[in-house]
């Protein structure tokens, strides 16, 4: 991934994306947050891919509540690790996907152990994922290249790892 991500910033954007999201029958999403001096992590990025293209949203600037009528259809939500993006979405969003694929869980009980999504990408899809951006500030704004870019590869390849480990 070379090309900095799109951030979606403006209201009808993430209009746009929710309405292409309602039709489709499967996504990927992921979250950036920081726990540091709250009780409840501090949402700071909401990622999602669907059909090969990641949508990199801004909490700080939409509503992602309207996420809630998205995650009550029957689209099969995939995610890696998402414990605690759930929790992010019970209390930021007020619901939670009512279907969900998580390839941490799947790459178990295929023998992979509790493997870092890094480590099952390079190992199921032959792609290695750049983590250098994982320690990023998620509140600081703008959010630079390099967290962009860094946030986009956490869910770029989960439909094609998902459909591997199924």
């Amino acid at each position: 991934m070379t090309e900095t991500p799109h951030l979606i910033t403006e209201k009808a954007e993430f209009e746009a994306l929710l309405e292409r999201l309602g039709r489709a029958p499967r996504f990927a999403i992921d979250t950036e947050f920081s726990r540091e001096n709250s009780y409840y992590p501090a949402l700071g990025l909401v990622q999602i891919a669907l059909d090969g293209e990641v949508s990199l949203v801004d909490p700080l600037a939409v509503d992602v509540r309207a996420l809630a009528e998205v995650f009550r259809r029957d689209a099969e939500v995939i995610v890696h690790a998402g414990s605690q993006d759930l929790e992010i979405f019970e209390v930021r969003v007020g619901a939670l996907p009512s279907r969900l694929f998580d390839t941490q869980l799947a790459g178990a009980f295929l023998g992979h152990g509790i493997a870092s999504l890094g480590r099952l990408v390079q190992e199921r899809l032959g792609i290695s994922l750049e983590k250098g951006a994982q320690l990023s500030d998620w509140s600081r704004r703008p959010l630079p290249a390099a967290a962009l870019q860094y946030a986009a590869s956490d869910v770029a390849h989960l439909e094609a790892l998902r459909d591997d480990l199924a």
